[in-house]
């Protein structure tokens, strides 16, 4: 296992900037998850700290080395490709110890270490079967097979699962995530589902544009996102934005909104931050809203009920704005009623509107 440095890494293509300076830091046995929208230079970066992409600038350390002239055979890697990259003519067995092969370790070691990481994924009863008789996350559970029986010093996922159904997306999420916990190797995990971020990361790395917008423990994330595109990338549903004016008068503050509705801003606010008549987002997050009483909170007007089961999700309209709530109770709401949805003053967020971050709090 090692530590992983990416120090100011910038990457050109036919000189267009696709990443611009990411610098981040991965403790030894650390699960980090690179997440953004697709485009956003999360893959490349993976590809450089494999060695599959040249480093235009900047300084990738693995441990104690300096990688970036290294060849990816030399990094002591292990990457696990979205599309498996198993090799249809070999069996389970010979696919896991192909590598161990290529480096002539004897034949009882291979043996011993693909038993061993067959025995840790259910993969016992498989090793003589070929990759065509296989389920898509049987293949999955053999990709991982292979870069496991290598003992890196790091592995690297690239969008593992996005060809799995959501069924078995769910499975194969849980069972990544208890498998660095039995072997705690450092992990670089790359996908755009931010559900797969929140519940598999120890670190989230949210990128855009090629570069980092935040990077943190998950709930750091989910509480207190620093602008309004990782407001709004991280939670399922996102987060409800209402544009409005933050009014200062005689110490007290208040956010108007354009039909005159006016609300306490969050409680969290830092005292004196913003001025008045500056331009806001008031943010408030779904499971964060309750029904309330006429002259309380936004008054809306229900579009569409969706009842889950456990939750029923609401979405219906304050003016131009779309808002999505969440409640565990059950309602009898239908299209058209009035829904006055109050927010938690303790879990709402105030965000310049100018520049998308987060006004400061205490």
């Amino acid at each position: 296992m090692a530590s992983v440095q990416i120090r100011d890494v910038q990457k050109y293509f036919a000189g267009a900037q696709v990443i611009r300076g990411v610098s981040i830091d991965i403790a030894d046995g650390q699960f980090t998850v690179l997440v953004g929208p697709s485009g956003c230079g999360k893959s490349t970066l993976l590809r450089m700290l494999a060695g599959l992409e040249e480093i235009s600038a900047g300084e990738i350390s693995i441990g104690d080395r300096v990688v970036n002239q290294l060849p990816p055979k030399e990094r002591d890697i292990a990457m696990v490709f979205q599309n498996y990259a198993l090799y249809p003519h070999m069996t389970v067995y010979d696919n896991m110890a192909f590598s161990l092969k290529l480096s002539g370790m004897a034949k009882d070691v291979i043996k011993q270490k693909v038993d061993k990481a067959s025995g840790i994924l259910g993969l016992g009863q498989l090793l003589d079967r070929y990759p065509r008789q296989l389920s898509g996350g049987q293949r999955q559970r053999v990709a991982m097979g292979r870069a496991i029986v290598r003992d890196p010093q790091v592995f690297l996922f690239d969008e593992p699962l996005s060809n799995l159904d959501a069924k078995l997306r769910v499975q194969m999420r849980a069972e990544i995530k208890e498998l660095h916990q039995r072997l705690r190797t450092t992990s670089v995990y790359v996908t755009h589902d931010q559900i797969e971020a929140m519940t598999m990361a120890d670190q989230i790395v949210v990128m855009r544009d090629g570069r980092v917008e935040q990077r943190g423990k998950p709930l750091a994330l989910y509480d207190d996102p620093e602008n309004l595109f990782v407001a709004g990338f991280i939670g399922s549903p996102a987060m409800n934005f209402v544009p409005g004016i933050l009014r200062r008068q005689n110490g007290e503050a208040m956010v108007e909104f354009a039909d005159g509705t006016r609300l306490h801003p969050p409680a969290r606010l830092a005292h004196g931050a913003g001025v008045d008549g500056q331009r806001v987002i008031y943010g408030t997050r779904p499971e964060h809203l309750r029904c309330g009483s006429p002259g309380e909170g936004f008054p809306t007007r229900v579009a569409v009920v969706e009842p889950t089961g456990a939750n029923t999700e609401v979405y219906s309209r304050f003016g131009d704005t779309e808002f999505i709530s969440i409640f565990r109770e059950r309602h009898d709401f239908a299209a058209g009623d009035a829904l006055h949805l109050v927010p938690d003053h303790l879990h709402s967020h105030l965000f310049d509107a100018e520049t998308g971050q987060a006004l400061p709090r205490q």
